[in-house]
């Protein structure tokens, strides 16, 4: 089984580094034309997204009217009360710092969830994919995935995010840069 798992194309929040998880936000100017750059070549896979509008708009540009499936459990974390701000906004209130402070991957923003509670979340709705899937995600959930299934990389979250618009492909117990 293949699995092609591809991170959005840039939104705004990307472009202005803020916390962007829930909000439902539509790829930017610049993330679009950066898509219709990139060709990739995957065909006969089932197309999944999470639903977001920067993931179904992503999957347009890269791969046209295709059929696809929605799954909400593919979403990126929720920041809760740090969504769409950055860290300069936030870096000096005691909610962000306190989140922070400690293991932030298991800290709960307010409001919001913790990137473990992300996680279940994440490797529950992967776990039941038993075909070729394209799944067109965010950046920690590919993280997640990538980090679950290859431990002995030693490689942390931030190093298993791709670029926007780029991805991974896993292909039973390999894997490689799309």
């Amino acid at each position: 089984m293949t699995i092609y798992l591809i991170r959005h194309g840039k939104t705004s929040a990307n472009e202005k580094h803020l916390y962007c998880g829930s909000t439902d936000l539509p790829l930017s100017d610049a993330g679009k034309e950066e898509l219709r750059s990139v060709h990739y070549d995957i065909k006969n896979v089932r197309f999944l997204t999470s639903g977001m509008k920067r993931t179904n708009e992503t999957l347009r540009i890269l791969f046209g009217d295709v059929p696809y499936e929605v799954d909400p459990r593919f979403r990126e974390v929720d920041f809760g009360i740090f969504e769409m701000h950055s860290y300069e906004e936030l870096k000096d209130t005691p909610e962000y710092q306190a989140w922070l402070t400690g293991d932030n991957v298991a800290n709960i923003p307010p409001n919001g969830e913790s990137g473990l509670q992300m996680k279940e979340r994440v490797l529950n709705a992967f776990s039941e994919i038993k075909e070729n899937t394209c799944i067109i995600t965010h950046g920690g959930c590919i993280a997640a995935i990538m980090e679950q299934l290859f431990p002995n990389e030693g490689k942390n979250r931030y190093e298993w995010q791709p670029k926007n618009g780029c991805g991974w492909v896993v292909d039973g117990n390999s894997f490689r840069q799309l």
